[in-house]
């Protein structure tokens, strides 16, 4: 191929959106995941919504209710969140306190993104009521309550859930793990985090255009940017190499641009090691408004043959598009669109409360992420950055 050829090669891939492709050596093999089969849910169940602090709570309604769950109730004590509660689901009754909903005994499921260091308080309350429980991360802030929820669940055999959305709720991290079950590039080594996020989004399901809480700001509260945005990131350490045991090896974090708010941190980074492999991850709030979206989110997985790469959320200047993965192997180097891939974390979550079960989510893996994430901001080193 000339060189004039290569340029108008590379100028239609940019154009037709599939830049990711244009510098590739060689032919690079595109597929895209092909539309996922409608299912309807196996089960039916009522749930309930204690505390909205959190935009996830929209998330983690629509999850539950694929699965077959029918909203019945819900209480939040910020007005705002409240009034979009009411616009978006106007036939869910909005009741004057928690225990209007831990009381109610035609709930099976209590969700919660009420302020982070409440959830796991308000989970042992409903647990102890008979209820299970679906956290927004961090799911627990503190060593004390995650030995508390642990015995709860251990006296009451209920299930405590965070969704650990960055994996659960992503097609492309769904169709990563299911690759990597196959064994697509063989015994994974090590997985890599980069987290950005951005600290005013520009509206969307999970943010919305303006100001953070108050309780945003406070470290105690939101538990430290290692424990809340990083338990994420631990949960994809265990879940892709497999790991049941692992230790946070050195972790740190800073407060870079925002001296009016030290109790914030706005950088951080680990590295964990497990029985199965190896974890780095680094976080930060410095996503700046021209990416377009809240973060760019990638995700390395290293294998004994082969490596995967997941954009997110985005190419980042090639095509706004998230859910993008790659793969290389022995044989070749695969873009693949997962786009329409499966979300089956609402549908399994369901079956697991009507069953008895843990296939959406291991019980034990979910609170050693937890686990996992306090310790690295209990023992970060806390650096200034000077200049």
């Amino acid at each position: 191929m000339s060189d004039a050829q290569s340029s108008d090669r590379r100028d239609f891939l940019l154009a037709a959106g599939l830049g990711a492709l244009a510098f590739a050596p060689g032919d690079v093999k595109a597929q895209t995941l092909p539309a996922a089969p409608e299912v309807k849910p196996e089960h039916h169940i009522r749930f309930a919504v204690c505390g909205i602090s959190h935009d996830h709570i929209h998330g983690m309604i629509e999850a539950i209710t694929r699965g077959g769950g029918e909203l019945v109730a819900g209480w939040g004590l910020e007005p705002d969140k409240l009034a979009v509660f009411r616009r978006r689901y106007p036939g869910v009754k909005i009741v004057a306190n928690q225990d209007e909903i831990i009381d109610r005994t035609d709930i099976q499921l209590v969700l919660s993104s009420h302020i982070a260091n409440e959830r796991a308080g308000i989970g042992v309350r409903a647990m102890k009521a008979g209820k299970d429980f679906l956290a927004d991360k961090p799911g627990i802030t503190t060593l004390e309550d995650l030995a508390l929820v642990r015995k709860t669940i251990a006296e009451t055999g209920r299930i405590y859930g965070i969704l650990y959305s960055e994996r659960l709720e992503v097609r492309a991290a769904v169709h990563a793990g299911e690759l990597i079950r196959q064994g697509a590039i063989c015994k994974v080594i090590q997985t890599i985090n980069i987290a950005p996020h951005q600290v005013v989004q520009n509206g969307g399901l999970n943010g919305g255009g303006t100001g953070r809480p108050d309780w945003f700001w406070n470290e105690a509260q939101f538990g430290g940017i290692l424990c809340d945005i990083g338990s994420h990131q631990v949960d994809q350490f265990l879940f892709y190499t497999g790991s049941t045991r692992a230790e946070v090896v050195t972790s740190q974090v800073a407060n870079i641009r925002h001296p009016n708010h030290p109790h914030f941190q706005d950088f951080g980074d680990m590295m964990l090691r497990g029985d199965k492999g190896f974890g780095y991850v680094r976080l930060d709030w410095f996503t700046p408004a021209g990416l377009g979206t809240w973060g760019d989110g990638r995700l390395f997985v290293l294998g004994t043959d082969g490596y995967i790469e997941l954009r997110k959320y985005v190419d980042v200047a090639v095509a706004a598009r998230g859910n993008n993965l790659f793969v290389v192997d022995g044989k070749s180097a695969r873009y693949i669109d997962c786009t329409n891939g499966p979300l089956p974390f609402g549908p399994q979550f369901v079956a697991d409360i009507v069953r008895r079960t843990h296939t959406a989510q291991d019980q034990a893996q979910c609170l050693l992420a937890a686990e996992l994430s306090i310790r690295a901001q209990r023992n970060a080193a806390r650096v200034t950055i000077i200049g």
